[in-house]
């Protein structure tokens, strides 16, 4: 066979292959695991197509078709080796902003909720010019970060999504920065239009919290409820969250027990789904003012003896509000075993009328403290382990 048939044949193969390939993965090989090294072979195998396919070594007359297909190969790779590096897959939905571009994996949603599903996606965060005076470039850098990827079911529940995405703004921008692990960190609002029908629904990219349980988790854990002396930093960073939004001008409208998410082994608390959070005119800064807002604009399915009564009105929206619901999560997740000296507390956060319960929750989080100190002595450190 002569040189020129020999590369006329390998050219023809070269572009054969690359037609048929459904995706990078089948002309590379199959992707490594996550944080896995490229694969040799699929090195070796790129640069033997990218031999092949050059044009400047193209059979003669064919340098048109052999530009083409080594543009085409060289995006096939670029895209093989930005999946390989990130740990994404090939058939990933991607969504581009002007600050990033996320991949969202098809592999379903990760938790199916009553308006939004959350789904996996990953981003690489893009370089920031060094700070000034700065020796070198935060190690941060580039490194692709995991979240999830919040869409409400239908277009008619966009403004949720927003409501969410307002509320945390205004949290950050307003709130104090030693309570921010309270709330879910708002990567950005993005919107997704679907190709098919032409809809499209607002979404929220949301940093990933891993380890974390829900108050209904815990207590399907402990039919019985747990100790009230684990739920104290329970109920102490649930009102340190809320009275840090409701200082920033914002109620929750929604604290129920799949809302209030807690980290067993590190004490931690957040509190998440802000979609039916309502805004008050203006931050909340002076003690001495009370500040309402627009009626929360539903409920829960469900969870309707969670509600103070001004939900089911229609009323207006206050701290006390909140206060209310977060009173009943803590009776629920310890099932009805406070001491009394807590029960008498909880009452007096849970009266039918908004305008008798406590509104300053910082303020109530030093009342809890006297009272879990008359019922258990000095506070100090208890783990906390949920049943496997």
């Amino acid at each position: 066979m002569s040189t020129e048939q020999h590369t006329r044949g390998g050219f023809d193969a070269a572009l054969s292959a690359l037609d048929l390939a459904a995706d990078p993965a089948a002309l590379f090989g199959p992707l490594p695991a996550v944080g896995g090294t490229l694969p040799a072979g699929a090195t070796a195998e790129y640069r033997r197509l990218a031999r092949l396919l050059h044009p400047d070594a193209a059979p003669v007359g064919r340098s048109t078709e052999a530009a083409n297909g080594f543009a085409r190969l060289t995006e096939a790779w670029r895209y093989y080796r930005k999946a390989a590096e990130g740990g994404l897959g090939l058939d990933d939905i991607t969504i581009a902003t002007r600050e990033r571009t996320y991949h969202v994996s098809q592999g379903g949603a990760l938790v199916s909720g009553d308006v939004a599903d959350l789904h996996p996606v990953r981003w690489r965060e893009q370089a920031r010019a060094p700070e000034p005076h700065a020796g070198r470039r935060s190690p941060a850098e580039g490194r692709w970060r995991d979240g999830v990827l919040k869409l409400p079911h239908a277009p008619i529940d966009n403004d949720l999504l927003l409501a969410e995405a307002t509320a945390l703004r205004r949290i950050r921008e307003h709130g104090a920065e030693r309570y921010r692990a309270f709330v879910p960190e708002l990567v950005e609002s993005v919107r997704h239009r679907d190709a098919a029908t032409g809809v499209e629904r607002r979404g929220n990219v949301l940093g990933l919290l891993s380890g974390f349980h829900t108050l209904a988790e815990v207590r399907r854990a402990c039919p019985d409820g747990i100790d009230p002396r684990d739920a104290a930093w329970m109920w102490r960073r649930l009102l340190a969250a809320l009275g840090n939004a409701h200082r920033a001008g914002v109620v929750h409208g929604s604290v129920v027990p799949e809302h209030v998410m807690i980290h067993p082994e590190a004490h931690g608390l957040v509190l998440v789904d802000w979609c039916y959070s309502v805004a008050a005119t203006e931050p909340h800064t002076a003690r001495h003012r009370t500040p309402t807002a627009q009626h929360v604009p539903a409920m829960v399915p469900n969870r309707e003896e969670m509600y103070p009564p001004e939900v089911a009105d229609r009323g207006p929206a206050r701290p006390a509000t909140d206060v209310y619901m977060a009173t009943r999560c803590m009776e629920f997740v310890t099932g009805g075993r406070l001491p009394p000296r807590l029960k008498a507390f909880a009452r007096g956060c849970s009266l039918p009328a908004p305008a008798r319960r406590p509104d300053d929750a910082f303020a109530l989080l030093g009342e809890l403290d006297e009272a879990l100190e008359r019922c258990f002595g000095p506070r100090r450190f208890r783990p906390f382990h949920l049943p496997s």
